[in-house]
């Protein structure tokens, strides 16, 4: 009973702090990125927690099967972190995002980095895809945290610029969160209660749209079998910042899918000695 207490007390904060956002995602976005002042495990930013043990969970996959020869593409890449640490594994990375406050705060981030490369696009627009091609050929594509946050329809059309964009020889490897409960668990898990709500979660909560989760159902969906090939899926953990208490950062259920082209050429073993 004290916990449907608990839950019952958070509406009421989450409504007022919900109402705050935008309704235009584009200026949800911007508004969202250009008042950030620290990011990294201890930022303003929930999901930038710079954690090695995520990464770890996806090193093997993309490395094993990203072909090194085409450029990595970051798709809402933020303030560039996991841009980033592609870098270290793949020769040239494009990271891009709605946001030009987020776009700036990533060139800023990566300013010593020569392999790296931001641009700002809005990756659910009609072309995107066929814009990405042109500015650096086939591509794998990176996604983490981005597909949770769309509404259906702009998933789709999302997906279908990754196809354009990854061609015969791309990948796409896409990190989602995936939790089970309704939002008021979420939310109480990250920390919040009717008293206080902490503050990186508070900043989403009063600027950005509304999340939702993404697993192998709403995957089906979003990447229909007559278009796309599963290579892997399953769980993982999305790391984020610290806020229950100061630490590690905590985990979130999330979902992972290694995906090809339906008509992609079958060349799944580039493993690269060097990196192993």
């Amino acid at each position: 009973m004290s916990k449907l207490w608990d839950r019952m007390r958070l509406v009421p904060t989450v409504v007022r702090l919900a109402s705050r956002a935008p309704r235009n995602p584009h200026a949800a976005w911007e508004r969202y990125w250009t008042g950030v002042q620290s990011t990294g495990l201890d930022g303003d930013v929930l999901w930038d927690s710079d954690s090695r043990a995520e990464r770890s969970q996806y090193a093997d996959m993309v490395l094993a099967h990203f072909d090194p020869a085409l450029p990595v593409i970051d798709i809402g890449c933020g303030n560039g972190s996991y841009t980033r640490w592609l870098a270290t594994l793949f020769p040239k990375v494009l990271g891009v995002d709605v946001s030009a406050g987020a776009v700036a705060r990533a060139s800023l981030e990566a300013r010593d980095l020569q392999s790296c490369s931001f641009t700002v696009l809005d990756a659910t627009k009609a072309g995107a895809g066929d814009l990405l091609v042109d500015q650096v050929g086939p591509a794998n594509v990176f996604v983490r945290g981005v597909f949770h946050v769309l509404k259906p329809g702009k998933q789709a059309a999302m997906a279908a610029n990754m196809k354009a964009a990854v061609g015969s020889a791309g990948r796409v490897f896409l990190a989602e969160t995936n939790f089970p409960g309704n939002s008021l668990d979420y939310l109480a898990g990250l920390g919040a209660t009717g008293d206080h709500v902490p503050s990186q979660l508070q900043r989403a909560l009063e600027n950005l749209p509304r999340p939702g989760r993404f697993g192998a159902r709403e995957r089906r969906s979003v990447f229909p079998a007559a278009d796309w090939r599963v290579i892997a899926d399953g769980p993982v953990n999305i790391d984020v910042v610290p806020m229950a208490q100061a630490g590690q950062p905590q985990r979130v259920p999330g979902y992972f899918a290694l995906l090809a082209g339906a008509n992609a050429e079958h060349h799944e073993t580039l493993q690269r000695e060097g990196h192993r």
